[in-house]
């Protein structure tokens, strides 16, 4: 696969614009610097700096954020900064096109912080957003009144939402502390845990309230600040699905 076209695949702007850094000087291949678009290589695995920056081939981008509070998850965000400023440019940018780009696996409200997904596979997304996968997703929920157990048991049992009849379930459930639970669900509904809440007679706290935890079994790491990004590895991916 030529240079150029490696380049573009991950980002790195239009084809023109990745030949252009090439003939710069300001792309190297295992320490040696490629004045040569055409230049072909082996793409998986291939390790390369651009510009100094050091990057890997990524056929396909699965990454993880420490969402901070404060922003949106969306490419067009109406108050508050969007989570993709969060992101290096190239991943932003990735493939090209109208739907270049990583996308988030499912959306976080704007005061909600911790784990979320991000990745330009449209397979893996959808596998990971629908609710026929029951795929696990683990918040912790600090409560504006103390919590009872008769709170947590109808979290369980299932309570009606204002739009679906339907009972909405949690998938597990423990209080944690006196204002605190641990809230497992297994679909993602609009503002669906502070409306779970609201219906059992509480209300999440507005500052610090609500922090996604866990997906499947790959838990948010503790040395990933807010604000902070990587790539997802072969055993975290597995981790998601276990």
């Amino acid at each position: 696969m030529q240079l150029q076209d490696i380049l573009f695949s991950q980002g790195f702007g239009t084809r023109r614009v990745c030949a252009g850094l090439i003939q710069q000087g300001l792309v190297a291949v295992a320490g040696d610097t490629i004045d040569d678009p055409a230049m072909e290589f082996i793409a998986e695995d291939l390790q390369y700096t651009v510009q100094g920056i050091p990057w890997e081939y990524q056929a396909s981008a699965y990454l993880m954020l420490h969402k901070p509070a404060g922003y949106e998850c969306s490419q067009k965000p109406s108050t508050y900064p969007s989570i993709y400023t969060l992101l290096p440019a190239p991943i932003r940018q990735r493939g090209g096109g109208a739907a270049a780009g990583v996308q988030a696996v499912g959306r976080l409200d704007q005061d909600t912080t911790g784990l979320l997904l991000l990745s330009d596979d449209g397979k893996f997304i959808h596998r990971m957003s629908s609710p026929k996968h029951h795929v696990p997703k683990v918040y912790e929920v600090t409560a504006k009144h103390p919590v009872d157990d008769k709170q947590v048991s109808k979290l369980l049992a299932g309570v009606v939402l204002d739009d679906d009849p339907k009972p909405v379930r949690a998938a597990a459930c423990e209080k944690t502390g006196e204002h605190q639970l641990s809230l497992t669900l297994t679909e993602g509904k609009y503002h669906q845990v502070k409306r779970m809440i609201a219906a059992v007679g509480n209300r999440v706290e507005d500052v610090g309230g609500l922090h996604r935890a866990r997906i499947g079994s790959l838990e948010l790491p503790a040395d990933l600040k807010p604000g902070q990004w990587r790539w997802l590895t072969v055993q975290d991916l597995a981790r998601i699905s276990a």
